[in-house]
């Protein structure tokens, strides 16, 4: 990152942060811009949930409805640029286009923990959408107690294990399995 280029969070229409990126990209292209916009971050992480029983991988944004930029806006062409793209709706900390302040940049320190949460989420597996709760009853749908219902009495996240008691001929019996293994009961 060059001297000049500073983070900032545009707001969007939640839901279009790809689309939005992707059209802003093409536009710096178009108008020979690339120089002034270093890097365009959509912060997100690939989420499981189960759903039928069977493992579904989404990828869900960090920050709905913002995406990060790094540029010089010195160069006036970028924010007209960024003004011309649909569904932008401007800085996060202006109220609008329509006022001449400048855009308020990031803090490096909000910035570094945001590059480290997007460094440690891809480099760490996939992480579940929806949180299990001690007390849930749970119905393990893989392994050797496919089929078992049984109660969650301790959650390791950092594992991403849980242990769960299941009724074994009449016994309550502490088994320890994975977030794949179960699937909340209904």
């Amino acid at each position: 990152m060059d001297v000049a280029s500073k983070w900032y969070a545009l707001k969007v229409i939640n839901g279009q942060e790809k689309a939005i990126k992707k059209n802003f990209e093409t536009e710096l292209e178009r108008q020979s811009l690339r120089d002034y916009v270093t890097q365009v971050l959509v912060p997100s992480q690939q989420v499981y949930q189960i759903r039928d029983g069977k493992k579904q991988v989404k990828e869900r944004s960090f920050f709905p409805g913002y995406i990060l930029v790094c540029a010089d806006l010195s160069n006036k062409r970028v924010m007209h640029v960024l003004r011309d793209i649909p569904n932008v709706l401007g800085f996060l900390g202006s109220r609008s286009w329509g006022n001449n302040q400048p855009p308020v940049p990031l803090r490096e320190k909000e910035v570094e923990k945001i590059l480290a949460r997007l460094d440690e989420s891809g480099s760490a597996a996939v992480s579940l959408e929806k949180l299990f709760v001690v007390g849930e009853m749970v119905k393990i749908i893989d392994g050797p107690f496919g089929g078992f219902s049984g109660s969650i009495q301790e959650i390791f996240d950092e594992r991403k294990k849980l242990n769960v008691t299941v009724k074994i001929f009449d016994r309550d019996t502490p088994i320890e399995l994975s977030y794949t293994q179960v699937e909340r009961a209904l």
